[in-house]
């Protein structure tokens, strides 16, 4: 019988939990992994369990990693049982390697000091000097990525040796790896799994795994076959796989019909309007490529009976509502997330065009709560009549795709017999460019697209507040809490005069708006979601996650960070040279790549690869992954393990989004969640909901029965009522932020959104 693989007990801070808790460890790892071909890692909190019962099944393994922080070493309530490690029996003693806050607790059990760092490390490269021995055998120079903010000094410890060190400008020498004289605990105080570490990365793994191999060997430690029992204590090795429900049997999958069009100058808000947006009273949805490097445009051809879903967070229960009723779902067993998968399952659709990403399929929005809700941190959400669904979904039966590259035109329903509603539509588009400037001028002279100045007032956030916030997200840095805080704030806004002179249910007011917005601010991932009570305008230039239809499927993180206020003097080349010149702007991106990172890696496991400007899993490893799957649903698992986005949030995630409550007074809802759509035949792409804003409309209400349509002038004639809108801006704080130029960052990206309103930063701001 040939031996069992090497097990690997891995251990995580406090601060993360359930299925949650290995999202700082993924990209860790994944490098174990690599470095130990064929091995199993076990994460546990390292409050999972308490030493001497721990003891009893360390046999079962062979090392042990203890990871990185948030935290401080010497606070018990963040490193748990990782203190009591160092200090165990020789009778169960075996190799243990240390990596940050792993490194700090070693050096403090045996008699170093403790020190804050004068200039903190986040997301910093550092040339590394070492011996050439030990853990470095073989190693040449070394570049590593640092995240902390206390450090060691060794003097008076004993039985400690330093294996490397770093000087800083500011700090001084400091340790960046140990071992101890006679028992096989090693450590490092860089990261080696981060992106942009070369050198002491996978080598140093592998020296570990050398060494702890020669000490087993030479000490006649065995380790212990497997005893299922143990799955009852440390589960199933990492990656984890979630349980999804079985995909229902489909006999006949929907098949999609496409016309395919060439109609030169036919624009995106033509169709929309030749689609009948204008009516404010009924939901709308497009997807728009409004700017390069974006290509495909989908806009919904709505009806009736399009299928509606919304959810919020704490309900038991989803809504399915169409134009003729509503009704409440129970979930049963299930969260939304396999609810929503089982639903899926049960609309597979083939026969689509291969030259387009999207067939038909679920299109919406899901809030940055849902994402905090899966990492376990629920919000002390305060009752109101006015909140926006966490989910807000429609399934999309029949659209119309643009292709910016090719210029064609995609007429297609993945209704049955629909061929009729095909030969409609592809005449009526045509009909329309004949008759385009007569269409054009009938439907736009009436209504300019801009709003009228003097009728908005804007609420801001308090500058004073705004700023006293970013020198709190700093202390929590400077104390090891997090590496970085994406802190942000919302402006109101009340119109006080409606775009046209008398709005009708024949007009629409935030279409006008969103075609300002696109005029003023065209980006690759922009969006008109008209869905009660929800309407989002957004023209966002970052993607958050893509994957292509199976098979050969290829799944895509791209995170955006640094901003630069636009200028006549600001061309492309000066603002790349100022954001690559910044050591900020690309501490703040590093950070970001290297939390997404790990989020891909807790879904897929270690098959992640680096392209020019993305992360991706690649399509053979995908497909292996995808067997456990079914129509897109690995897609939608990687969505619910990335969110909510790590540049909306800062690293590591979970702390993070526990900080941020503290220090932001509103719910964030629509803004910093994400945007996009499902497509049944197995792809998606969401996009991160920035540079938008949103209002909240109940005119058409859902309850548990039907559809209820109203209007406040009902119940006081001759009253406009203002709309009220909102926008979210922010940015990421890290230990190098400056408040002033914080807040001026903030103004940067909100001004931008807040101009289709026909406001400005107030002066003084």
């Amino acid at each position: 019988m040939s031996p069992e693989p090497p097990r690997i007990l891995a251990v995580s801070p406090l601060t993360l939990t359930e299925e949650c808790h290995s999202t700082i460890f993924n990209s860790l790892a994944a490098l174990c992994r690599k470095a130990i071909p064929n091995c199993y890692v076990h994460i546990i909190k390292n409050d999972d369990i308490e030493l001497k019962d721990l003891s009893s099944y360390l046999p079962f393994f062979s090392g042990v990693i203890v990871g990185p922080g948030p935290g401080s070493p010497d606070i018990p309530e963040d490193i748990g049982l990782v203190k009591d490690l160092w200090k165990i029996d020789n009778a169960h003693l075996l190799p243990v390697f240390g990596v940050c806050l792993g490194l700090q607790s070693l050096a403090l059990e045996y008699g170093a000091n403790l020190r804050r760092l004068s200039v903190v490390k986040h997301g910093h490269v550092s040339a590394v000097e070492h011996n050439g021995t030990d853990i470095f055998k073989g190693v040449g120079p070394v570049d590593a990525v640092r995240y902390h903010s206390l450090h060691v000094e060794l003097s008076g410890a004993k039985d400690i040796e330093e294996l490397a060190s770093t000087h800083d400008e500011g700090n001084g020498r400091v340790v960046m790896a140990l071992r101890h004289r006679t028992r096989p605990f090693w450590a490092v105080q860089y990261h080696p799994e981060s992106v942009l570490t070369r050198g002491g990365g996978i080598e140093v793994m592998l020296n570990f795994w050398r060494l702890a191999r020669t000490w087993t060997s030479s000490h006649g430690r065995v380790t212990r076959p497997w005893d299922k029992k143990a799955d009852a204590i440390f589960g199933v090795p990492w990656p984890y796989v979630r349980p999804l429900p079985s995909a229902p049997r489909v006999n006949t999958p929907l098949s999609a019909s496409t016309i395919k069009l060439s109609i030169p100058g036919l624009s995106a808000p033509d169709i929309c309007e030749v689609l009948g947006v204008d009516d404010d009273s009924s939901p709308f949805v497009m997807l728009e490529s409004a700017a390069h490097p974006g290509r495909f445009t989908i806009i919904g051809c709505l009806t009736s009976t399009s299928l509606r879903v919304t959810y919020t967070i704490g309900n038991s229960f989803v809504h399915l509502a169409n134009g003729e009723s509503c009704d409440q779902i129970d979930l049963g067993s299930h969260d939304v997330w396999s609810w929503l998968t089982t639903f899926m399952n049960k609309r597979k659709v083939s026969g689509g065009s291969s030259e387009i990403p999207f067939w038909g399929g679920l299109i919406g929005y899901l809030s940055y709560e849902l994402g905090t809700d899966s990492l376990r941190v629920s919000a002390d959400r305060v009752s109101s009549q006015t909140r926006h669904p966490d989910v807000n979904l429609v399934f999309v039966e029949r659209s119309i795709i643009l292709d910016s590259t090719s210029g064609h035109i995609y007429v297609q329903s993945i209704t049955e017999d629909d061929n009729e509603w095909l030969t409609e539509m592809a005449e009526q588009l045509h009909s329309a460019a004949r008759n385009y400037s007569t269409y054009s001028s009938y439907n736009t002279t009436s209504y300019s697209t801009k709003a009228r100045p003097n009728t908005s007032t804007v609420i801001l956030p308090d500058r004073d507040l705004y700023r006293s916030r970013i020198n709190l997200a700093k202390e929590h840095l400077f104390a090891g809490e997090s590496y970085e805080l994406c802190l942000t704030a919302n402006t109101h806004i009340a119109l006080n005069d409606p775009l046209a002179p008398k709005a009708s249910s024949t007009y629409s007011p935030s279409w006008q708006r969103y075609k300002h917005l696109r005029e003023l601010n065209p980006a690759p991932h922009a969006a008109y979601l008209r869905l009660h009570p929800t309407t989002l305008l957004a023209s966002s230039p970052e993607r958050f996650l893509s994957y292509t239809r199976p098979p050969g499927t290829t799944y895509k993180l791209c995170p955006v960070k640094g901003t630069l206020r636009k200028g006549p003097h600001i061309t492309r080349a000066v603002a790349e040279q100022a954001l690559r010149g910044s050591q900020k702007e690309v501490a703040e991106n590093l950070m970001i790549v290297d939390l997404i990172r790990h989020d891909m890696h807790g879904a897929v496991g270690e098959n992640v690869e680096e392209c020019k400007t993305v992360w991706q899993l690649s399509a053979d490893d995908a497909d292996k992954t995808a067997s456990h799957y079914a129509n897109g649903a690995l897609g939608w698992e990687v969505l619910r393990r990335s969110l909510p986005p790590g540049s909306m949030t800062g690293a590591p995630k979970k702390r993070s989004v526990e900080i941020l409550q503290t220090l932001e007074d509103e719910e964030r809802n629509v803004y910093s969640g994400v945007f996009g759509y499902w497509c049944a035949g197995g792809g998606g792409d969401w996009s991160v909901t920035i540079r938008s804003c949103f209002k909240y409309d109940d005119r058409y209400e859902c309850d548990a029965h039907s559809w209820t349509e109203f209007n406040n002038s009902d119940f006081y004639p001759g009253v406009h009522e203002p709309e009220q809108w909102v926008i979210g801006a922010g940015g990421a704080i890290t230990a190098l932020s400056d408040p002033d130029a914080e807040w001026d960052e903030m103004l940067a990206k909100l001004q931008s959104v807040l101009r289709v309103f026909g406001a400005a930063v107030p002066r003084g701001h």
